[in-house]
């Protein structure tokens, strides 16, 4: 497709927690007006009152921001083609409505939920697909204006026009036909009087200058019915392309519902930004690289003629890859702040940034420093399974010796572990195997020299004098 530059939007309702699906569709959104050097405009669609409300809107833009996404209109940062809340354009949505009826393309419809029901049952049950029967096409304009005077409730549908075929380009899926006869008449106002789907994002997009709309390819079928309602007014139309969807683990479409797949429930588990951007630029599309992408530079890696055409499978274990990546490359101040008041025990900030240094390795989410904390703070640790037998196994005349050296180098981990080598023997994993046993508790963990630093010759020597104490026992 042509480089641009795009004016892409990403439009989404603030009735529930984005998932991963939506949270891809901005980022490729984002990625495709940068990579061209256009922009993005954030959309805000709240017709549905019963489900949208400030409290929702607030923690989706925080989500987005969050996510590292930036938009040079929105909401929250106002732009010439404002309002960006769709419950705001009304009155820009009725002109359109209007505009159409003047034209003989749209008319009321009275039919009840009930009988639209039994009508795609019937049409169902015949074999045939479900669409609006023309119930009320033909109505005259006098009995309509009638039942309405009457205080009748009506919704407005277009009328599609018989015959034709809608073609366009999409730019992921290619070429696209679709037979007008297989569309059914639609609704374009609800009996209620705000705009439905259609007709308000069609317009909208129209009058905010969008020229690409990227969006999950479950709305590709909406897509002849909006090119028809644009060409009836007038309007430009901008290009289309249709991501195939995310699928969840189980092979189900991801959705709201879906709180594994929640953006929010992923930031509020510790995930950083960084690990979703690098890992949400692959899913789907074939990335030019492979390794780590700041987010300056993924513009440049991002191309939607390598997007494909196959739905993308969540996959949690590539997420913590990206996640383990971005914990390892995130500065010391940025995982000061992640971690938050879970190491404020460590001490003042020069050896919290030591510790953090020390330990940034062994951590995937916040909750993983706090073993390592009590490691560094407590007296008295914790001994888990396989150091026990580590411990054991060592016996206490190797703690012994151990101990008694470490009085003679306290504080000098390295020059103390290469006399207690020569003295007892031992080297490599059975060195240092025993001794991280008796002095974190564990037999994995942080390098153990800036560790023990950090933890003092004196709790040092208590643990060491206790593993003996131990391997006695």
């Amino acid at each position: 497709m042509s480089t641009g530059p795009h004016v892409t939007r990403f439009a989404p309702s603030p009735t529930g927690a984005l998932h991963l699906g939506n949270a891809r569709t901005a980022l490729f959104n984002d990625l495709a007006a940068r990579s061209s050097g256009g922009r993005m405009i954030l959309r805000i669609e709240d017709t549905d009152a019963a489900r949208s409300d400030d409290a929702r809107l607030a923690r989706l833009l925080s989500d987005l921001r969050w996510l590292g996404l930036e938009w040079t209109e929105g909401p929250d940062v106002g732009g010439p083609h404002a309002p960006y809340r769709q419950s705001e354009r009304a009155s820009i949505h009725a002109s359109a409505v209007a505009r159409l009826a003047e034209l003989g393309l749209a008319y009321p419809c009275f039919c009840s939920p009930d009988e639209l029901r039994i009508a795609r049952r019937a049409q169902l049950a015949a074999g045939r697909p479900p669409r609006y029967a023309g119930t009320c096409a033909a109505l005259p304009t006098a009995t309509a204006a009638a039942r309405i005077a009457a205080g009748a409730s009506a919704a407005v549908r277009f009328r599609v026009p018989a015959g034709r075929i809608v073609e366009f380009e999409d730019v992921v899926h290619g070429a696209q036909r679709f037979a007008t006869d297989d569309i059914g008449d639609f609704v374009i106002q609800r009996a209620d009087g705000s705009a439905a789907f259609f007709l308000g994002n069609a317009v909208d997009d129209a009058g905010m200058g969008v020229t690409l709309v990227l969006r999950g390819d479950d709305h590709l079928a909406n897509t002849p019915r909006q090119l028809l309602l644009l060409e009836a007014l007038g309007l430009p139309a901008p290009r289309y392309g249709h991501l195939p969807l995310v699928l969840a683990p189980g092979g189900a479409p991801l959705s709201k519902r879906d709180g594994a797949a929640s953006l929010h429930d992923l930031r509020e588990q510790g995930y950083l930004p960084g690990a979703l951007q690098n890992y949400l630029v692959r899913l789907g599309h074939a990335c030019s690289h492979d390794e780590w992408l700041e987010p300056d530079s993924m513009p440049r890696h991002f191309d939607l003629s390598r997007s494909s055409r196959s739905a993308a499978h969540f996959d949690e274990a590539q997420l913590r890859h990206w996640q383990r990546v971005a914990v390892v490359r995130a500065s010391d101040g940025e995982l000061l702040e992640w971690l938050g008041n879970r190491i404020d025990r460590v001490g003042d900030r020069d050896r919290r940034l030591a510790f953090v240094a020390a330990v940034r390795g062994n951590l995937v989410f916040p909750p993983d420093v706090e073993p390592l904390v009590a490691v560094a703070c407590e007296s008295t640790i914790s001994i888990d399974e396989d150091a026990r037998s580590a411990i054991d196994t060592a016996g206490p005349e190797f703690y012994r010796r151990a101990a008694e050296l470490w009085r003679r180098h306290p504080g000098d981990f390295r020059a103390w572990a290469r006399v207690v080598a020569a003295d007892t023997g031992r080297k490599g994993a059975g060195l240092y195997m025993p001794l991280r046993a008796a002095l974190t508790g564990m037999t994995h963990g942080p390098e153990l020299a800036p560790l023990v630093a950090l933890m003092g010759p004196e709790r040092a020597l208590g643990r060491l004098e206790a593993a003996g104490e131990r391997a006695v026992a």
